[in-house]
């Protein structure tokens, strides 16, 4: 034949399969529809998954252009100058970005998402904290205002996402004095801060661990009806069809149902990305228009996908090929072979283990390596799982009617029902192997501060003035405080003491007993506290405040040992109750309050914020915490979170598609069970036991493996291999809370399939 004749004739197979993908009448058209709607899913998935680095790109970058933190840049008054204070805030939990701002000048600057700088009075707030004051939450919120009237809004390219709080706001009382920052432009700031080689491995790690579950059911998806497709293979080869046509058939069936299922990823997709805004999750959100995939990995998508479809359908072909009437009788298919199961696991073992102690390696061909190794080790779940789901139901007997119908339906056919958990197995076992690996290294970004939560919860700091004392008594009466540590503090220069400045300060023996270990305290005493290493002032000593004003320490002032503070702080100082001051003053006194809180009031601390904004909108209002992590950790740790839940309700939303299918292509067997009087009931934990079964092998090999691959990773980066069995667990359960959601959607289906028109044939 000729080369001529050989081209027609694939292309007349490749369209007989595309013919059969969306023939064959009402039917041919759901099996199209199922396939279509279950690879779209997984498509959707990716091009959301290629959309992640450039929307994370767009926030920085909005981000970047709003800059307005200066360190050393000193600038003097000007026309187009802008005086801007910092008003960072939270509310339950959300982080508030706040800015009071006073032009210095007709030309002064204005931020990106204003059309003009907001006057003394006036505030201008992003969309999400309108909302807020809009709702009846906003009455809690409002004093951080300091009482400005709403006026305008922040436009998108002022925010870092729609789900952002943020205001600016007029302040005529700003200055250089009081703390704020001048500037003459916005942007141009600090870069911040960078990903080390062990939060590059994380990273590379995250994108297999959600990206994979994703291929693995596509490659699931495109093999929906692939019972009847072998069949009516099977029938083509024995009526006279040769090797090749068989397979240029599946190919042009396999290709135009995933080509149809890009079409309704894409649509999915479209369709999806305008609800971005409208989700927040862990305090990130971003635009529709930030949710924008690049153009060559589109293409790769396009491309891969139906490349995949094709390529999975040629490896199921070979029962099809070799023994049709096998198929065409729904013969028990010969027993899987175990050693090339085995075989990508080891591999990706061996390419994970030479990278031992990695951790000072950030090198892309590293991250490439350890990404081939995580993918051949958890395609080593996907692989087995039908293996050892088979060695298990050929030895199960007996039991229940449902439980009989499900072995003996695995035992036919054991891979249709393992097919739609690969993709919960393997998500599961990458989330073990991460978590594994967050665990170990998480001491390496995260530091103990030190602070004492148990003496207190927050920690407000007040600037000097005449006023100090009022606003202390206005954060101790704030609703939801329960108790409260306040002293009067400043820095001096002491006698015997060179080149360093001492701490003073001033408060009842309550509170001073806060900070040093006191034998015995009465008002007027003074207190030398002396920290390990530190030096102390002697009594009798001249304290000089402010390079003017002097005291002279009496001479029975006491040493005590000194005591860490609450926020974790220890150091040297005088400790003066009010009366031995005896009238003097030691010019303006800042103050520091520590409050404890009620457990019972959640919104305590929201009250102190409020309180401290009707003092100062500046003032700091800081939550102790007994540790602290790196922001870029919890960033990638926030990253994975969001990619789990994603992926794990796409691929529950995909599972269901595939179990809907599979029911409908046994819809005149189930009609039939229940004409001769088998139970709906009775169907009904068969469905399930067909798919628990399956989920306990699978789950069983994701802990396994998982377990492996944290090793493995922990190994890399020099850190004790640890199991967090707790975490394991909760893995564990939401696999199979998934699949179990899964089979309980679906019981309506099998019900209305288990009518008598079920029976109907044509």
């Amino acid at each position: 034949m000729s080369a001529g004749g050989r081209f027609r004739g694939a292309a007349a197979d490749l369209a007989m399969g595309a013919r059969m993908a969306v023939g064959g009448g009402r039917d041919g058209w759901t099996r199209a529809v199922l396939t279509a709607l279950g690879v779209g899913i997984g498509v959707a998935l990716l091009l959301l998954a290629a959309s992640v680095p450039g929307a994370l790109d767009a926030r920085q970058a909005r981000g970047d252009a709003r800059d307005d933190l200066r360190m050393g840049q000193e600038l003097a008054p000007a026309a187009n100058t802008l005086l801007v204070s910092m008003v960072e805030t939270e509310f339950r939990g959300r982080p508030v970005r706040g800015r009071l701002v006073r032009p210095e000048g007709p030309d002064a600057p204005v931020p990106p998402g204003l059309t003009r700088l907001p006057a003394p009075g006036e505030a201008v707030v992003s969309p999400a904290l309108r909302d807020l004051l809009d709702s009846p939450d906003g009455a809690l919120f409002a004093p951080r205002l300091g009482g400005a009237r709403v006026t305008g809004t922040i436009a998108a390219d002022g925010l870092a996402g729609p789900g952002e709080f943020a205001f600016f706001a007029g302040d005529d009382r700003l200055s250089t004095e009081r703390g704020a920052t001048r500037l003459d432009r916005f942007g141009g700031g600090l870069p911040g801060e960078g990903f080390g080689p062990v939060l590059m491995l994380l990273v590379a790690v995250i994108f297999v661990v959600l990206l994979l579950p994703i291929a693995v059911f596509l490659g699931a998806a495109v093999r929906f009806g692939g019972e009847r497709r072998d069949r009516r293979l099977a029938a083509l080869r024995l009526v006279g069809a040769d090797a090749v046509m068989i397979r240029r058939i599946a190919a042009g069936e396999a290709a135009a149902g995933a080509l149809l299922g890009v079409a309704v990823g894409g649509a999915l997709f479209a369709l999806g990305r305008q609800l971005v805004p409208l989700v927040t999750l862990f305090d990130l959100s971003v635009y529709a228009s930030d949710v924008r995939p690049p153009l060559p990995l589109v293409g790769v998508v396009a491309v891969a996908v139906p490349a995949l479809a094709v390529l999975v359908s040629m490896v199921a072909l070979r029962a099809v090929v070799v023994e049709p009437l096998g198929v065409t009788r729904r013969g028990v298919p010969a027993r899987r072979r175990l050693w090339w199961r085995l075989l990508l696991p080891v591999v990706g073992l061996a390419l994970l283990y030479p990278l031992t102690g990695v951790r000072d390696d950030g090198s892309a061909t590293t991250r490439y390596q350890v990404a081939a190794g995580a993918v051949l080790l958890l395609v080593g779940t996907v692989t087995l799982l039908p293996w050892a789901t088979e060695l298990l139901v050929r030895r199960l007997r007996g039991g229940p009617v449902g439980w009989q119908l499900a072995v003996r339906r695995m035992q036919l056919d054991s891979a249709t029902s393992a097919r739609l958990v690969n993709g919960i197995a393997v998500a599961v076992a990458g989330t073990i192997g991460l978590q594994m690996l967050f665990a170990g290294v998480a001491r390496e970004f995260t530091t103990a501060t030190g602070q004492d939560t148990t003496r207190a919860q927050v920690q407000v700091q007040l600037p000097a003035g005449p006023d100090t004392a009022a606003a202390v008594q206005r954060l101790v009466t704030a609703a939801g405080v329960t108790g409260a540590n306040s002293t009067l503090i400043t820095t001096a220069a002491a006698d015997g003491v060179e080149n360093a400045l001492v701490e003073v300060r001033v408060g009842d023996c309550a509170a001073l007993a806060e900070f040093a270990r006191l034998d015995r305290c009465a008002d007027g005493d003074t207190f030398l506290s002396r920290a390990p290493g530190a030096a102390t002032v002697a009594p009798r000593a001249t304290l000089i405040v402010d390079g003017t004003t002097r005291w002279r320490v009496p001479a029975d002032a006491r040493s005590v040992p000194s005591r860490p503070t609450p926020a974790g702080w220890e150091q040297s100082g005088v400790l003066i109750t009010p009366a031995a001051l005896g009238g003097a003053t030691l010019a303006e006194l800042r103050g520091e309050v520590f409050l404890r809180l009620d457990p019972d009031a959640p919104d305590a601390v929201e009250h102190v914020r409020n309180a401290a904004a009707t003092i100062d909108p500046t003032m700091a209002v800081t939550t102790l915490t007994e540790v602290r992590e790196s922001d870029r950790f919890a960033d990638v740790r926030r990253g994975l979170y969001i990619g789990v839940v994603v992926t794990l309700l796409l691929i529950a939303a995909s599972m269901l598609v595939g179990t809907l299918e599979q029911l409908r292509e046994r819809r005149r067997l189930l009609a039939m069970l229940v004409a001769v009087g088998t139970r709906r009931t009775t169907l009904g934990w068969s469905v399930l036991w067909q798919t628990a079964v399956p989920v306990l092998v699978g789950l069983a090999l994701a802990v396994v493996f998982g377990l492996g691959l944290g090793a493995a990773l922990l190994r890399m980066v020099q850190a004790p291999v640890t199991v967090a069995w707790p975490v394991v667990g909760l893995s564990v359960a939401l696999g199979a809370l998934t699949v179990l959601l899964v089979t309980g959607l679906s019981l309506p289906m099998l019900l209305r399939l288990t009518r008598p028109d079920g029976l109907r044939t044509e």
